[in-house]
């Protein structure tokens, strides 16, 4: 869960902003108030305490947060329905780079899951009936692999120190980050400027904290408390056409100290289906990233062209 202001743009107009995932990559540019310690106020203390919010100052040292909230309908003329309970992990990583203009930095990738779960009992949906069109359809949750971040160094492109975006009360800091996003949906066409169907959604983030944690140069890794709301059009899988109204999540977790602290559910899916959902990837990893949308096209396009084998065989 997961930059600048600048990165979380670039990122969303290339549909590399995801669920959840991006949730936990996100950071922006303000100054704050020096502190004991990591130095906050220099472009080397911002990136330090920037490092230690989205990772570990050691390089390759898996890092874990662990979310769950509810997910809800919204339709016009209609009361909220509690659709789904929700529960995400990412499993991220960091790796020193340097840049001759812009000095030392960092790097992060990582790899991200969100399951859907029944409301009353807790357990992860295989088939979700729609209660709008009453079809049963498959549940398709979110495999996100990867969900890197642009890199971070101590000096801006324009040569300006790099600063941390926090707000502070006392020994509290926190961030709160609006992310408009609207770029070309992965499942439509080339024609979505002329009959619709761009993808529109907002993700909502606030990441706190204690400064004293924060700054304090002895610790590799800050202790992180997040929260995470998505309000978006409805979810592929759910197949709900062109049917007003859309869906939003709100959620809440932490950064945890390592893969058992992750529930029995989440521990579960992980070893039975996501194995490699264990670790980061690996930090030069170049792949593009994946959004939920395009994970479903993806996955669509693999079934189809299956089938197609299949029915070229007989």
């Amino acid at each position: 869960m997961h930059l600048s202001p600048r990165m979380l743009l670039a990122n969303a107009t290339a549909m590399t902003i995801t669920t959840a995932a991006a949730m936990l990559i996100c950071l922006m540019a303000a100054p704050v108030a020096q502190s004991a310690g990591i130095d906050l106020s220099t472009g080397e203390g911002a990136v330090a305490a920037s490092r230690k919010i989205m990772c570990s100052l050691e390089d390759e040292k898996p890092v874990y947060y662990w979310w769950h909230g509810r997910a809800y309908s919204r339709v016009p003329g209609e009361a909220d329905k509690l659709l789904f309970l929700v529960e995400g992990m990412n499993v991220r990583q960091c790796g020193t780079i340097t840049d001759p203009q812009r000095g030392e930095g960092y790097r992060l990738v990582s790899r991200e899951i969100l399951l859907y779960k029944d409301p009353e009992t807790g357990e992860v949906l295989e088939q979700w009936e729609n209660p709008w069109t009453g079809e049963t359809v498959e549940v398709v949750h979110v495999t996100n692999d990867p969900v890197n971040g642009r890199p971070t160094f101590e000096r801006t492109a324009d040569g300006e120190p790099y600063r941390v975006g926090l707000s502070t009360k006392n020994n509290a800091w926190w961030m709160t980050i609006t992310v408009p996003l609207f770029y070309p949906n992965p499942l439509g066409g080339d024609y979505q400027p002329y009959v619709g169907g761009t993808y529109h959604a907002t993700e909502m983030f606030n990441f706190m904290g204690d400064i004293d944690d924060l700054v304090d140069a002895g610790k590799d890794t800050a202790d992180v408390r997040v929260g995470w709301v998505r309000r978006s059009q409805w979810l592929p899988w759910m197949k709900m056409g062109g049917r007003h109204g859309d869906i939003y999540m709100h959620t809440a977790g932490l950064k945890i100290d390592g893969y058992d602290e992750l529930s029995d559910t989440m521990k579960a899916q992980i070893e039975e289906n996501y194995p490699i959902y264990r670790e980061p990837p690996p930090v030069d990893d170049a792949r593009r990233n994946v959004t939920s949308w395009s994970y479903f096209r993806s996955l669509m396009e693999q079934r189809r062209e299956a089938r197609e084998e299949a029915e070229s065989r007989h």
